[in-house]
């Protein structure tokens, strides 16, 4: 048994429904009540953080709850701020919690004089006291080997698996699940056999950034149900003209399973009026009132699998037992029932 008696949470302004929802979770696997610190997260005129936690934490297992999305340089600095009033509270050990990491798309270097912002972003949570990471779907796998410290990254594929299976029951022989680019082809191959589908796969080329001069479908779409799955929907520029294309080469139906819906600027109107069916995303990224209202959009909750990581990690149990379904059938029982 681990030395600190209880796992706390503290939540930043980024995604406090989530924080909650994996706080009831927590309370309904353990048994009895766990609840957020009470804190105070505030800014200063000049918009600068301030953080004052009201509870004591000495000697405490702290799980921070922060996604740094939208707006995600404000999201990052609460939570080097909170991690930093926690440390000098004296923590037991920090753990940031980042449903979404942001500046995730900024892994390497692809042209000259250009940052790798991730990596900075590694540097500045370790040296602000984080001693550990959770987070969901990585946009680049690599990013692990940014920090020196350890870095559990949950799979969405297994929670989509069951969504997959309890809406499209008795369909899926013809199913196809689509990777929407060449880089995401690992990502859509893991869904499509934890499946028993067929892939297909949309190559784009690019004339310049942000301008599509050529799509193209890798694979036999005609008459199946496509599934178009990605990491993230930004514009949705490009995902609403895949389902366009996958239309075109006969698919009976397009829908996608995106686990992190950025969805900035027109994106929504973009989902809403395109030929996909429906667009399922994760709570990973707090949803606007625009995106809950939409009629093709649905959210599949992450609270389940984030609050039996946090426990897993307290406890010091495996956390990659929480990449196979199977494991997480009974997690998510009440919204998948068996049978």
């Amino acid at each position: 048994m681990p030395v600190m008696t209880e796992p706390k949470l503290i939540a930043g302004n980024a995604n406090k429904s989530l924080a909650q929802s994996i706080a009831r979770r927590m309370s309904m696997h353990r048994g009895m009540q766990v609840d957020l610190l009470n804190a105070r997260i505030e800014r200063f005129n000049d918009q600068e953080v301030y953080v004052e936690v009201y509870d004591n934490v000495r000697g405490e297992d702290m799980f921070i709850i922060q996604p740094t999305s939208n707006p995600a340089n404000d999201h990052l600095m609460e939570l080097l701020i909170m991690t930093d009033a926690l440390r000098r509270s004296s923590a037991q050990r920090i753990t940031a919690v980042i449903p979404y990491f942001g500046y995730a798309r900024q892994d390497r270097r692809a042209k000259a004089r250009t940052p790798i912002s991730a990596k900075l972003i590694a540097n500045l949570l370790t040296e602000a006291g984080v001693e550990r990471v959770l987070t969901m779907d990585l946009h680049a796998a690599q990013i692990q080997g940014f920090f020196d410290i350890p870095v559990d990254n949950l799979y969405a594929a297994p929670v989509f698996a069951m969504d997959v299976e309890h809406h499209f029951r008795g369909r899926l022989d013809n199913v196809t699940i689509v990777s929407p680019d060449v880089g995401g082809v690992a990502r859509a191959r893991d869904l499509a056999k934890r499946l028993g589908c067929a892939l297909a796969i949309v190559d784009k080329r690019r004339e310049k950034a942000g301008e599509i001069a050529e799509m193209t479908v890798i694979g036999d779409v005609e008459g199946q149900t496509c599934i178009i799955v990605d990491d993230i929907c930004d514009t949705a520029g490009t995902l609403c003209k895949a389902a366009e294309l996958l239309m075109e080469k006969g698919a009976a139906e397009v829908h996608a399973y995106i686990t992190h819906g950025v969805l900035s600027g027109p994106a929504v109107e973009r989902v809403t009026k395109s030929v996909m069916k429906s667009l399922v995303i994760t709570d990973t990224i707090e949803p606007t009132a625009a995106v809950k209202a939409a009629h093709n959009i649905r959210i599949v909750p992450t609270a389940p699998i984030f609050a039996q990581a946090i426990l897993n990690i307290w406890n010091g149990n495996s956390v990659s037992s929480l990449f196979e379904t199977e494991t997480l059938q009974p997690i998510y029982e009440g919204f998948y029932p068996r049978g």
